[in-house]
């Protein structure tokens, strides 16, 4: 599968680029039976299921194979990758990778919805200094996977 959707930072096209090495097109989908939480103390979000749950997002097509391998290493141990089904702007449907919170990790969510907009305004930069997982991905970009 070469589909991405993306709920959280990704969502973020300079840091999706950052990430990947590549800027992919987009297009607006919605995933419905989760929820998206914010991460306690952090700027990125865990995605949940959860009835009656609808989360909006970024679906990025055309992701080749090597880019799979930093991206599942910039999610860490705490996410798995998961195929949903998504809803395109448009009503049509796709599957798509995603990166689901690991029910072991769970604990570490808080009950509030992770806000883009709150992260765009105010949590970006931090999370790009803070985030391990982040600058690690940015040190190895030299590297070919």
């Amino acid at each position: 599968m070469q589909t991405l959707f993306a709920y959280g930072t990704l969502m973020c096209a300079a840091i999706m680029t950052e990430v990947s090495g590549l800027a992919p097109a987009q297009a607006a989908g919605r995933l419905t039976g989760y929820s998206r939480r914010a991460v306690r103390g952090e700027w990125y979000p865990g995605l949940v299921p959860e009835q009656g749950g609808l989360v909006e997002g970024v679906v990025y097509r055309g992701i080749p194979a090597p880019v799979w391998k930093r991206l599942d290493r910039f999610e860490g141990r705490m996410y798995a990758r998961e195929t949903v089904a998504i809803e395109l702007a448009d009503g049509s449907k796709t599957d798509a990778w995603t990166y689901v919170f690991r029910p072991q990790f769970r604990r570490r969510l808080t009950a509030n919805d992770w806000d883009y907009l709150t992260f765009l305004e105010s949590g970006i930069t931090r999370f790009r200094c803070r985030y391990s997982g982040y600058g690690q991905l940015k040190a190895d970009h030299r590297v070919r996977d």
